[in-house]
């Protein structure tokens, strides 16, 4: 990782301040870095990066896991151009595989990428006709279509829903965005699985049933299926730790000053400008300037303000993070590098969704946990070392939905061993083997697992209540009847105080590893200059 700097900073004044070493905060350095500001990005951790970060996991063992963020969609190609990075996201060969035991028979849904014939067969295979298949195919169609309208608005200031449903199909555009999606899943998909893989992507880091008034579901979906008009989730090579090396290294490029081991304390701003403080380890130093960037939660800002905090979000989600000397074998007789390289759906068909939703809602650990697998190594093994390489062996990295924080509360350590037993055993069923006979050991012995609750999201990244997008989405656009008077606000940054923006997954279209944020709380300050 480049390296950065501690201690206090190399003058009294900034343009502006990004409280946050996250890669939000680094692509907003970036672009006013490159716009000739002076920038100074102050992070409370020893490295940058914030949740996108490649790490050993297991000590002694020379294999980079994406620790906690591990895929790419949202991320707009036009950043990765303004700041010339020099990254690299790889399509998998597959984009999902569904285990199903049917009648006593295992067998599986694959959506191979392009999908083509293989996908018809094997959908036709699991439902008996073509019609789950065409029904797919329209759906999907449909989205691409809202996706294609959307995704470009990310970059741009906030249009209002009434100008972008003029652009969309009306049916599209109710289904998506006016109905609980759940209804739509339910009308227009009739095969329990088929439904299933549909839902899920609603569900990643968002504690919903798919019927939910909210429609926080339905923003959820939104974002996991417009990232650059395709939709398309995408491995980083190298891990995520690359995408934020590329950022840091554009930052530094670009003149801007970085502060590891700085911990910000208090933000104090008026209509001049503002002052942060922070703490080095040993003493307190401060600054003065125009704008501060908040690559913080908003209720992480409301204390460094000074103002009530806001009511904590609530996380939802299991991570669990392996190191295998080998891929394990499928019952359903399905090659595994095929199976795994996508992503690979685990009691996720629609009703075992909504009972596990049922089951967290009430104060129990879901007893068949739904959640998904993907190995990065199939797609690129660049993050394992030659030794291990050589020996064949991968990654795996498990996400667990319907797992919100209140399920830890009372005894985390003991609540987190229960619920990866649960989804060891769930993943089990559908394998030859058990995924513990698969396991790498560390040079002490330790099997080669590592889980992650919302608990251990919080006291890592400081992220409220462990939610992983800071709270929940917002639609990423504004009402017809907003506010847009300000740069702030027509860029969907704005905050309380008028020089305090915000930069990270708490700012409308935040959410996610993309840099867009960061992009807009520059082009705000840029704007308001």
């Amino acid at each position: 990782m480049t390296t950065t700097q501690s201690g206090p900073a190399d003058r009294s004044h900034y343009d502006v301040v990004v409280v946050g070493g996250g890669h939000n905060g680094l692509a907003a350095a970036a672009y006013l870095g490159r716009a000739g500001l002076s920038v100074l990005v102050l992070e409370r951790l020893p490295h940058t990066g914030g949740a996108a970060v490649s790490a050993e996991a297991f000590p002694g063992l020379p294999a980079r896991l994406s620790r906690y963020s591990y895929l790419v969609s949202l991320f707009p190609e036009q950043v990765a151009r303004d700041l010339d990075l020099t990254l690299e996201l790889r399509s998998r060969r597959t984009a999902s595989y569904t285990p199903v035991v049917r009648d006593g028979r295992s067998t599986g849904l694959l959506v191979a990428r392009p999908e083509g014939e293989e996908t018809a067969a094997s959908f036709r295979e699991l439902t008996g006709s073509d019609d789950a298949y065409a029904a797919w195919q329209q759906f999907y169609g449909e989205v691409e279509k809202l996706a294609r309208v959307v995704a470009p608005t990310f970059t741009e200031p906030l249009t209002t829903d009434r100008l972008l449903r003029e652009q969309v199909d009306p049916a599209t555009w109710s289904a998506i965005v006016e109905r609980p999606l759940g209804e739509v899943i339910e009308e227009r998909f009739t095969d329990d699985t088929v439904r299933g893989v549909v839902a899920t992507d609603a569900l990643i880091g968002t504690f919903a049933s798919m019927r939910d008034p909210s429609l926080v579901q339905n923003k959820c979906f939104l974002y996991h299926l417009v990232g650059n008009g395709t939709g398309e989730w995408r491995v980083p090579v190298g891990g995520m730790g690359a995408v934020t090396d590329a950022l840091l290294d554009g930052a530094l490029g670009a003149g801007v000053e970085v502060r590891t081991g700085a911990g910000v304390s208090a933000i104090r701003s008026d209509t001049d400008g503002a002052e942060v403080t922070w703490h080095d380890g040993e003493r307190h130093h401060s600054v003065t300037c125009g704008h501060v960037l908040a690559n913080v939660a908003p209720s992480v800002l409301d204390i460094l303000l000074g103002s009530p905090e806001a009511e904590k979000p609530e996380g939802s989600q299991l991570k669990i993070n392996f190191l295998l000397e080998r891929l394990p074998r499928l019952r359903s007789g399905a090659d595994p590098a095929s199976a795994f390289a996508g992503t690979f759906h685990v009691a996720e068909d629609y009703s075992e969704l909504e009972q596990a939703y049922a089951e967290a809602a009430a104060g129990r650990i879901p007893t068949r946990p739904p959640g998904e697998l993907y190995c990065h190594s199939l797609t690129d093994d660049s993050i394992l070392g030659p030794e291990i390489t050589e020996l064949g062996w991968h990654t795996l990295t498990y996400f667990g939905v319907h797992m919100p924080a209140r399920l830890f509360d009372t005894d985390p350590e003991a609540a987190k061993s229960e619920a990866v037993r649960r989804a060891l055993a769930t993943i089990d069923e559908h394998l030859e083997e058990p995924l513990e006979s698969c396991l790498a050991r560390d040079p002490h012995g330790k099997p080669c697992l590592e889980a992650k609750i919302p608990q251990d999201v919080e006291r890592d990244l400081a992220m409220p209540g462990g939610h992983i997008f800071h709270g929940d989405l917002e639609w990423p656009w504004a009402p017809h009847r907003a506010r847009l008077e300000t740069p702030a606000q027509r860029w969907g940054v704005a905050t309380s105080a008028e020089r305090v923006l915000l930069c990270g997954s708490g700012a409308r279209r935040g959410g996610a590893v993309s840099g867009i944020a960061g992009h807009n709380a520059a082009q705000a300050v840029l704007g308001a200059r």
